[in-house]
């Protein structure tokens, strides 16, 4: 019985996985957490590359005479962001277009064009709950021909 003792205290053979049991879960949550602010950080791009490609839309149609509603222009953001190269998730976007209150710029029409999008979250576990981001820009188009 003694050598047993002795055997046992001079093994280490489980060390490793003991370890590894409990560095797993901290190492794991901070893998996931850069991961997570990796796909936030794309998502806030694609809203700032949806919103310029809407205020360009928009831009290009007055121009040639064709006035676009609002709520055509906030159909068109969805379509557009929930497509390739985005890909954000249409049941999770949304789109706002107002007039401004005050025009700024004679001659043109002020909007405000902002873009909301609900991240999803993989650290629920964790006790983080959905991430909103969104990005809001000035849309300027000719007022009269």
């Amino acid at each position: 019985m003694l050598r047993l003792f002795q055997r046992l205290k001079t093994d280490h053979s489980g060390s490793v996985v003991v370890e590894f049991a409990l560095i797993a879960p901290v190492f794991l949550g901070m893998f996931l957490g850069v991961l997570h602010i990796g796909i936030g950080m794309q998502n806030y791009n694609a809203l700032r590359s949806v919103s310029g490609d809407v205020a360009r839309y928009a831009v290009v149609n007055y121009q040639t005479d064709n006035r676009l509603t609002v709520s055509q222009l906030q159909d068109y953001a969805k379509g557009l962001a929930s497509a390739a190269p985005y890909g954000l998730m249409r049941d999770r976007f949304e789109v706002t277009m107002t007039a401004a209150t005050t025009q700024r710029v004679a001659g043109a029409n002020e909007y405000s064009l902002t873009l909301s999008y609900q991240l999803p979250t993989m650290l629920s576990v964790i006790g983080i709950d959905e991430i909103p981001i969104s990005y809001t820009r000035p849309v300027f188009v000719v007022a009269t021909s």
